[in-house]
């Protein structure tokens, strides 16, 4: 368990170094809301700091000598992010309501150390527990809301402050809302969270190293989810950011991630291809084999298509979608310009029409920001729905924009678009290309750290310097049009 868990996300959600440079320009853009930020992050970044900090009545800061500091008493602590008896403690209370989001999960403080309960899905004998409360100071208790979705609801449906022109906070915004779009979908009810991202073990597994009987269901500690990109920073950089898990370890969590994106996330297929009159039309078709939005979480995500159309001689005669070698969309209006963004397309008719899945935050004047605390509401969100996602009926913090609420072909389960392109003089056969790209960090979510002198953005535009932000390809397919 532990050395799956060793290279996770979650395992190193305080070693993220786009998470440092993140909190880093918050607090330096907003220093009057220095404590807000901190806090709201240190819940879920540094949870098991956190609780220490609250219970003994100390400061919960993780920057200027907090948390993140090597001198502060809860440093080794903090960096732990999240494991093994944070979440196993969570208390069933309140589940999938509004007061247990945001990180507002419940832990007993009451009970004394060595008696504090840990939760598990499988029954422990009185023998058994007496062992383990030897060697651990935890009683395990069987109770199954460990493999429900509200157990990570709590930290995984995020609502951030945001401030108006006064810096006055005035509201709140779904950051994240994985869990509520996943509730909209089919996949409600009978494949939670878990079922996805941590995958079943082939048969029993003895989860414990004092002994026991094998237990079966047993679900694996990898956590797997998207991000690639910080798995190729912790392999790059990984001894400077004082990781505990080996480069094996953060080898194969990569493999595993790729394994979701590109075998579990999406697929697409092509329809009604056709040629007449020097008119090349298809149609795209996409679809979301995910729980929940694609992509979800925190808004710097992104996907999109990647079409390329090729003459009988092999040349590039259309493209939409390309990038350049610093994770830049050709074609995209946000990267071009961080206060205009790409709308949501129906039809493709040039290279500038490029379909990208993605939200984009606007603050109270309705223009484009990239800081958090800024971000009032979505200018843009036409991510990919789950299956059985009605959007007409969706809560206004999860329901798509006005552009893919009005497209009849973006529902539940995916999108459809067509594409049309007059090949002039070219000569088929032509042969027709899409991918859908996906990226971790979006081209102006790293821009953005330029504008902030700090250590932590500095540090990570180094790190960017050496590793390329390379989109991962998460569905492909390819079909040959004759005239």
């Amino acid at each position: 368990i532990d050395s799956y868990w060793r290279a996770t996300m979650m395992a190193n959600a305080a070693r993220d170094s786009y998470w440092q440079a993140s909190v880093s320009i918050e607090t330096t853009n907003l220093p009057q809301h220095a404590e807000v930020i901190e806090d709201k992050c240190a819940l879920c970044h540094t949870p098991l700091a956190h609780f220490s900090a609250v219970q003994a009545g100390a400061s919960t800061r993780l920057l200027e000598g907090g948390f993140l500091s090597a001198e502060h008493p809860q440093h080794t602590l903090a960096l732990d992010g999240n494991s093994c008896t944070l979440c196993h403690q969570i208390e069933e209370v309140a589940f999938g309501e509004p007061e247990s989001f945001s990180g507002h999960y419940t832990i007993d403080a009451e009970q004394p150390a060595g008696e504090r309960l840990n939760y598990s899905r499988f029954a422990v004998s009185e023998q058994g527990a007496g062992i383990m409360q030897g060697a651990s100071g935890f009683i395990p208790v069987q109770s199954m809301h460990m493999a429900q979705a509200e157990l990570c609801a709590t930290c995984h449906t995020l609502y951030t402050p945001y401030v108006d022109d006064t810096a006055t906070i005035v509201g709140e915004f779904p950051e994240q809302t994985p869990y509520l779009e996943w509730l909209g979908s089919a996949y409600a009810g009978n494949t939670p969270c878990q079922g996805c991202h941590m995958p079943q073990a082939d048969g029993a597994v003895v989860t414990s190293l004092t002994g026991g009987e094998p237990r079966e269901p047993f679900f694996k500690h990898t956590f797997v989810g998207g991000n690639t990109y910080l798995m190729d920073i912790f392999l790059a950089h990984g001894a400077e950011m004082d990781v505990t898990a080996s480069s094996e370890q953060f080898a194969f969590t990569r493999e595993q991630t790729l394994v979701q994106l590109q075998e579990r996330a999406a697929a697409l297929s092509l329809e009604n291809v056709g040629f007449a009159d020097s008119t090349l039309a298809f149609n795209i078709v996409v679809e979301n084999r995910a729980g929940h939005k694609l992509p979800t979480g925190f808004p710097s995500r992104r996907a999109w298509l990647h079409i390329t159309v090729r003459d009988s001689a092999g040349n590039v005669i259309f493209e939409s979608g390309g990038y350049t070698d610093d994770g830049r969309i050709i074609g995209d209006d946000h990267d071009d310009d961080a206060a205009q963004f790409e709308p949501h397309h129906t039809v493709i008719l040039s290279p500038d029409d490029v379909q990208i899945y993605q939200s984009i935050m606007g603050d109270v004047n309705s223009e484009a920001t990239g800081i958090l605390l800024r971000g009032a509401g979505y200018l843009k969100d036409n991510r990919l729905l789950p299956a059985g996602f009605d959007k007409e009926a969706a809560h206004p913090d999860i329901r798509p924009d006005e552009g893919a609420l009005a497209d009849a072909n973006f529902v539940g389960g995916g999108d459809r678009l067509m594409v049309s392109l007059n090949t002039g003089s070219a000569e088929g056969p032509f042969e027709v290309s899409v991918e859908l790209l996906y990226q971790t960090l979006s081209y102006r979510w790293i821009e953005k750290l330029r504008d902030f002198d700090t250590a932590e953005s500095a540090r990570f535009l180094d790190y960017r310097e050496t590793v390329p932000n390379t989109p991962v390809v998460i569905a492909s397919v390819m079909e040959s049009v004759s005239p």
